[in-house]
Parts: structure tokens; sequence; C-alpha cells
């Protein structure tokens, strides 16, 4: 399985000097971007309470461009070769900006149409407001990809069943769940898994969680490939 290595600040995308050269190409954006497009490395916008990001951060990369209808009706074009490495991250943000103790619930919907060729993984990326910690949720994945960090075993959590993994990138520590089966559509309830991370496993405390992120974990995509999301709703109480 690949190892994977993103930082927390690229992500985030709080410093576009951290680019690491990538190459971003001219190719036009589908027909269907009737609100907002951009092949810009670091080309964001928001839309009706998320925020969509193009984030081309790795090294070695090819062309991306993203285009979006709203917030919740979005996709990317990417082009990326293929060698090792991840690419881009290509996703839609909603922030949240509540402790874990004090939500009542968080969840999530997503309707994916994704490409069966290329390596790479379609997943959530949550953060704590200090980007101490990162819970990757990775609901499918395709070709040589993998979390980083060691297996903590299985777990049926949130509606669904997943292996857990536990790293750091050397910025910030990773905890991602892999779900057992591949899916393009369902709901995510997020807040037991935040609980079973802070009280069954004490690896973070009551952290305030920031950014629901959720896009495209992409390697390689070459010759260009389409990732579509048809639809994504975050929602909190």
């Amino acid at each position: 399985m690949a190892t994977r290595t993103r930082s927390r600040l690229s992500t985030a995308l709080l410093a576009p000097a951290l680019a690491l050269g990538a190459t971003v190409g001219l190719a036009s954006a589908p027909a269907q971007a009737a609100v907002w497009n951009s092949c810009d490395q670091w080309g964001n916008t928001t839309l009706n309470g998320y925020t969509l990001y193009n984030n081309i951060w790795g090294s070695g990369t090819g062309s991306q461009c993203i285009w979006a209808n709203s917030g919740t009706n979005w996709g990317v074009w990417a082009n990326h070769p293929n060698t090792g490495g991840i690419k881009s991250y290509p996703n839609a943000k909603k922030v949240v900006n509540k402790s874990v103790t004090s939500l009542a619930s968080l969840t999530s919907s997503y309707n994916v149409t994704v490409p069966s060729s290329g390596a790479y993984n379609t997943s959530y990326d949550i953060w704590d407001t200090g980007y101490k910690y990162e819970v990757m949720l990775w609901v499918n994945k395709t070709g040589a990809v993998g979390p980083l960090g060691s297996s903590q075993g299985n777990v049926t959590l949130g509606g669904s069943t997943w292996t857990v993994y536990k790293g750091n990138n050397g910025s910030n520590d990773v905890f991602s769940f892999i779900r057992s089966s591949n899916s393009s559509s369902g709901t995510v309830n997020i807040l037991p898994i935040l609980k079973w991370i802070k009280d069954t496993k004490g690896w973070f405390g009551n952290v305030t969680i920031g950014d629901v992120q959720f896009g495209y974990e992409i390697t390689s995509s070459s010759g260009g490939l389409d990732f579509t999301t048809n639809s994504l709703t975050v929602s909190s109480s």
C-alpha cells in the first residue's frame, strides 16, 4: 500500500508558498460548470456555505480543473501521471467550530460518480481547529493507495464497518478509517466516530472540530479522469 504523507498545512491551504512546483494545465472544465470553475493550483471559492478548493499540493503533478454548480454539486477533471505520491485533494469544506462534547449531531450524506481506473480515494478529512488531529474517512478507493500508520483493527461505527489506522505525518496525528467495501453514496454519522476516538481510545480530548472536508485524494489519473460529487450535505447541531 502506498504511504500517505500529505501535510496539514497544504491541505488547509494556509500557505500557497508550500506549492511543490505543480504545473497546472489549461484543460477546460466540463460544460456543467455553470457557476464557477478554476484550473488554478490553489483555486477556491465559497458557495452556499461550502468552500471549494482545487488544492493541487503534491509534486510531479499534471493538470487539474474544478467546476461547481453549487457547494454541494461539483466535480474535478484531473490528468496526473501514473507515479507514486498524492498529487491533490480537491474538496468542499464546511466549517463546524464546535467541541466534540457540545455537538448533538454531526452527519454527512454523499453521492459521487468516480472512475474505475487511476489511483485515488474518496474521503472525508476532518480537522480540529488547532490542526493537531486529522480524521480521515475513506468511503471508496481504487488503485495503489493506502493510509498512513499501522492498523488498529476493525470497528463498526457511524453506519459502516471500517479498518482503523493510526499514524503521524510529522505535523499532526492521523486517524484513518477505511470502509470495508467501496461506496458511491450513503450517509455517515460522524459524531460517534469522534466520540470513539475521544472516549474509547483516548487519542484526543475534547477538541473543537473545525473543518469537515469531502473530496478526492488523487495519486494518479493518467489520460484525464472525471470525479463528480452529485450531491453532498454536512449537517451539525
